[in-house]
């Protein structure tokens, strides 16, 4: 016989030949009776259901198609094309003719016929028809079947597996016994329409009731007409391959439909999901920023309240709970505003990934808005902190300066107890003339002593106004003790110059004068009042804050023990004197009275003071020695914490210079550098016990009233925040990998790609000065506008300094830099590569995922939503979605087109 299309419709190779191997007729396997019945029904009944659509069909397959117009109308009606017109003749010429046109129809979309003439198609050979309606059904109905990248057989095969891999007993490897039993059909309805098959109830022993219950099913809800009876299948060990293949591929094309129903709403429920996401997150941003500012909110002004205390140990009380804030209360709010700005960063780029709208907190709770509350926050902190140390310094002054008050306030009213009474006596009256001038020689002794304790008035007045000048909580009862001394002074002296107006008018009638005696009151009162001056410097407290000062002290206590063998030489002269007056009177028999007429100081006074004033000196000398050995322990506080402030201080500077390279330099994939950047976050975590051990040094600093440290210029406060400052940045570059990881996945960049987009931007990113870059290693970090032009220009953008160079400029850089801040960031020019390389869902792609649900409608019910997608997804859609109105609508419609454009922005819900 000859092969008329092998000889004339050959094809010419690659895509057009299709399935080859399927195209051999096996004859045979035709042999078998039972495997020519079961193609016999199959393809009837396929050849029916389409020629159903143009009003006929066919009884017999071998003869109704040998006059070929039957033919011709099958392959119209399943290709939806036009045949040329066929031959209405009654003779064989007009068959052949007409079966020809078919072939030829056959070979023009690529099949490729062996050893199928028109001549046997005419003549009736049941097994040439059989093949010919085969090849039909491979092309037509089988050949555009795709699953996975595998067609045909294989996509089919496939597609079968993936439906009823959830089903037991079923187990789909072939085309032929994997459907006896009938439990594969059945599982094939299910799968798409549980509501027609009780799957359940069905067992795998009773094939014929499975087949029976699965045909019709099929024929009476799917119209999928009834291909094979049960028994055909059930009573050949092997049932036929070719007619078990016809009929699966209808059900494929029967659930084509809901297949792609759940491709779209799988593709809506991904964009829901994202959004859904993204909300939270915005959410939980807005919830801890709010937080934050409140917190802030509430400690700045206990930070700026600047009530003044009584005492030192209520401002060290004071100084106790700011401590307490440093080291418990703030820590946990510095790692919420990193994470903070980690959250809003991952917020942005996830934003940027799925083609949303960037997102703007509400007003105030911007990243910049929560750093400038954090500024004034450090800025209340060093202000209060300042001011503790301040007033606790002017506290402790004040309390010294106030025992200081009391004591020699104590002393002056000590020494002017009865100086009144003794200055408005008037004895003189009843005198002798040598009592007389006794009085008067004793009255100049009293003006001597008033003279020496003027000074100490002033000292008390000179205190008190200092006091004054200080604040002083007490300066009301200081200002009334002052002045009540003051008051008495003035008094005094008036007193004293009346009295001695009234002893010099007596003076005349009066004299012999004992000169012994005034001598003796001349030279014992100021040696008296410097014992007594020498006794109060003794017992004077002293405050001291450094070595100098308290070995100045010590030099001046040096000093005045060097003047005592002076002043004892003074002691025993004046102790002379009153010997030569016992001395004169013993010779003369002269019975003296008793007390020196012109000074009420003896000499056992002045020597039990003299003792009083010895004994001090050693006292002295001990508290001197204890004020030393505390300045010199101070002063090794202030050497330890020299020297671990000064190594932290160098490692934190270190470290900041250290992660300033590592974030431009690094190398390996970006999984690597993460992995490094965290064992890196570790190692500097480690560092940890170091700062506590400087805080518990700073504490001891603190402690001891040290308020200067000449051996390091850091302070706490410049190490606290340089630390935070290093914490931070570390966490920021794990988050900006951590985000390029997620560009990298979302938008396909391979790592190659990445090298070269940061070796690009390295390469320009050098507008700083000399001295920044080698401390930075001549990167900023972002580039100026002049020099991002130059990097597009590097990858062949163009961007030259022309009118259309300049407008795709100013285009680009609205995208890179939407706030004109003036400088691109890496992460931002990423952004921008990958969104120009990659694609990206759009608002379109899902509002035709929404027309597949809807049935072609351009609005979508509440019932149709729910059944589709998930039901939390589905809700969100009918809470968000606007009622349609459009002039085809119905009562419930809903918009899906104005919610799709919103998702991205384009548009306002």
């Amino acid at each position: 016989m000859v092969d008329y299309h092998a000889a004339n419709n050959q094809p010419s190779g690659g895509p057009q030949t299709y399935m080859e191997q399927e195209n051999d007729w096996d004859r045979d396997l035709l042999l078998d009776p039972a495997w020519e019945k079961q193609q016999r029904k199959t393809f009837t009944a396929w050849c029916n259901s389409h020629l159903r659509k143009a009003g006929t069909q066919i009884e017999n397959i071998e003869e109704d198609f040998r006059d070929g117009l039957k033919l011709m109308l099958l392959l119209e009606v399943i290709s939806g094309e036009r045949l040329p017109k066929p031959e209405r003749g009654k003779m064989r010429v007009h068959k052949i003719n007409n079966v020809n046109k078919a072939l030829d129809f056959i070979a023009s979309k690529g099949v490729k016929l062996v050893s199928i003439g028109a001549e046997e198609i005419v003549d009736g050979n049941i097994k040439m028809t059989l093949g010919m309606i085969w090849t039909i059904i491979l092309r037509f109905a089988i050949q555009d079947i795709s699953v996975e990248e595998t067609s045909a057989k294989e996509g089919l095969l496939l597609w079968c597996q993936r439906k009823t891999a959830p089903y037991k007993n079923v187990n789909v490897q072939n085309f032929h016994i994997s459907w006896k039993d009938g439990l594969a059909f059945n599982a094939l309805i299910h799968r798409h329409r549980p509501d027609l098959i009780d799957y359940d109830n069905l067992r795998k022993d009773d094939p014929v009731t499975n087949l029976n219950n699965a045909f019709e099913v099929a024929e009476k809800h799917l119209d999928i007409p009834k291909m094979l009876d049960a028994e055909d299948i059930v009573g050949t060990l092997r049932p036929d391959e070719k007619a078990i293949m016809t009929y699966v591929s209808c059900f494929y094309h029967a659930f084509s439909g809901a297949q792609k129903a759940e491709t779209a709403a799988n593709r809506i429920c991904k964009v829901l999901a994202v959004n859904q996401e993204n909300e939270q997150m915005m959410e939980d941003y807005e919830k801890l920023a709010s937080n934050l500012l409140e917190w802030i909110r509430r400690t700045i002004p206990w930070l700026e309240d600047r009530t003044q205390q009584k005492t030192v140990n209520d401002m060290q009380a004071k100084q106790e709970d700011f401590r307490d804030y440093r080291t418990v209360h703030k820590p946990p709010k510095v790692q919420e505003k990193c994470q903070l700005e980690i959250s809003f960063n991952t917020l942005q780029t996830k934003l940027r990934l799925s083609n949303r709208p960037a997102f703007m907190p509400s007003e105030g709770r911007m990243v910049s808005d929560i750093n400038a509350a954090w500024h004034t926050l450090e800025g209340a902190e060093k202000g209060y902190e300042e001011w503790i140390l301040s007033e606790i310094r002017r506290l402790e002054r004040l309390e010294h300066l106030a025992e200081k008050f009391h004591q020699k306030a104590a002393i002056h009213e000590s020494w002017t107890s009865g100086k009144e009474a003794m200055l408005t006596q008037k004895d003189y009256e009843t005198s002798t003339l040598s009592e007389v001038k006794a009085l008067l020689r004793k009255h100049e002794a009293f003006e001597s002593d008033l003279a020496a304790h003027q000074d100490r008035v002033e000292q008390i007045a000179a205190i008190a106004q200092e006091l004054n000048e200080l604040d002083y909580y007490d300066s009301a009862s200081v200002n009334d003790r002052c002045q009540k001394i003051c008051d008495q002074w003035d008094t005094l002296g008036a007193l004293t110059h009346r009295r001695k107006d009234s002893l010099e008018r007596t003076e005349k009638q009066l004299e012999s004068i004992d000169e012994l005696y005034l001598e003796y009151a001349k030279r014992a009162a100021p040696f008296n009042n410097w014992m007594e001056g020498a006794m109060e410097d003794l017992q004077d407290m002293f405050i001291v804050h450094n070595i100098e000062e308290i070995q100045g002290l010590i030099a001046a206590h040096e000093q005045f023990k060097s003047t005592l063998p002076e002043a004892n030489k003074e002691r025993e002269a004046i102790q002379a004197i009153q010997a030569e007056v016992q001395k004169i009177a013993q010779s003369n028999g002269i019975k003296l009275s008793g007390a020196n007429p012109y000074t009420t100081i003896t000499p056992g006074s002045i020597d039990d003071k003299w003792e009083q004033a010895m004994a001090m000196v050693p006292q002295r000398d001990k508290a001197l020695q204890e004020e030393l050995n505390k300045q010199n322990s101070n002063d090794t506080l202030r050497a330890t914490f020299a020297t671990q402030a000064n190594a932290v201080g160098a490692y934190i500077q270190a470290k900041m210079e250290e992660i300033g390279r590592i974030s431009i330099e690094m190398n390996g994939t970006l999984e690597d550098q993460l992995t490094h950047l965290r064992e890196y976050q570790q190692s500097i975590l480690s560092y940890m016990p170091e700062i506590n051990k400087l805080e518990g040094d700073h504490q001891h600093i603190q402690e001891a009233l040290i308020f200067d440290n000449q051996y390091t210029s850091y302070t706490m406060e410049h190490l606290r925040v340089g630390w935070e400052q290093l914490l931070t940045t570390i966490a920021r570059t794990i988050n900006e990998v951590e985000n390029q990881i997620l560009t990298r996945d979302a938008k396909g960049i391979s790592q190659e790609q990445l090298y070269e987009y940061r070796a690009s931007f390295n390469h320009f990113d050098k507008s700083i000065s000399g001295a920044e870059k080698r401390s930075r290693c001549d990167h900023t970090g972002s580039l100026i506008a002049e020099e991002f032009k130059a990097c597009l220009i590097s990858l062949g953008y163009d961007v030259e300094n022309d009118k259309q160079g300049d407008t795709e400029f100013a285009r680009i850089m609205s995208i890179v830099d939407p706030n004109n801040s003036g400088a691109v960031t890496f992460q931002a020019f990423i952004d921008f590569m990958s969104s120009e390389t990659t694609d990206k869902d759009s608002a379109d792609q899902v509002i035709a995922s929404f027309k597949i649900l809807a049935g072609d409608k351009n609005y979508i019910m509440p019932d149709e939503l729910r059944r589709e997608l998930p039901p939390d997804q589905a809700e969100y859609c009918i809470a968000r979605m606007a009622p349609y109105t459009g002039p085809d609508g119905v009562p419930g419609a809903l918009d899906y087109m104005s919610f799709s454009t919103a998702l991205y922005g384009e548009s306002d819900l």
